[in-house]
């Protein structure tokens, strides 16, 4: 297959996110991004054929036109049954670091009645709860980290994404000692 100049756009703009110069198809062109660490939050990825495409540590957070099935591993939270667990970030006094409005505490059972149910709304209303790296990657010193525990049908929907998905309730079951998990001084290495 001949190599050719493939463009990267985003999807709300038209702008260029990444030009590859000498790829042979899309999937080349989006590894080769991924590789050189190009941001392509918000690409547009429709009809793109990326069978076998290594794209581990790729930001396609707002990405259109993706299998979110074939791309988002956090989906497997959907057919478990029983008790789930997750994590939450908050502050020193308890409340999630960017669009704070709920205070939690160890516990407590929380629900949100009008949770954000589209699973192309990064951060939307509802209980934003996470993976553990997503905490420790956005942690901020004075920020704590809390068990949460939930149910596949308390899900409101999953973005694709960096690690975060919405809830309608949850339980906050315990808070995380920093020091044990690595994230202050003193931890386990």
């Amino acid at each position: 297959m001949a190599s050719k100049k493939i463009e990267i756009k985003s999807r709300w703009d038209g702008s260029v996110l990444y030009v590859a110069k000498g790829a042979a198809d899309v999937k080349v062109a989006l590894e080769e991004a991924v590789e050189r660490g190009a941001n392509l939050r918000g690409a547009n990825l429709r009809d793109a054929n990326l069978g076998g495409a290594n794209l581990g540590g790729a930001n396609l957070r707002d990405a259109k036109g993706l299998n979110p099935h074939a791309v988002n591993d956090l989906l497997i939270l959907t057919h478990q049954v029983g008790k789930i667990r997750a994590y939450k970030l908050v502050t020193t006094e308890g409340y999630g670091p960017f669009n704070g409005g709920i205070k939690y505490e160890v516990g407590q059972t929380y629900e949100v009645k009008n949770a954000d149910c589209n699973a192309e709304t990064q951060c939307g209303p509802g209980i934003n709860l996470a993976t553990l790296p997503w905490c420790i990657q956005n942690w901020q010193a004075g920020h704590r980290i809390l068990l949460a525990e939930f149910t596949a049908k308390d899900i409101a929907a999953i973005p694709v994404g960096d690690g975060k998905f919405r809830t309608h309730r949850c339980k906050i079951v315990r808070e995380l000692d920093l020091k044990e998990i690595g994230v202050i001084e003193g931890a386990v290495q």
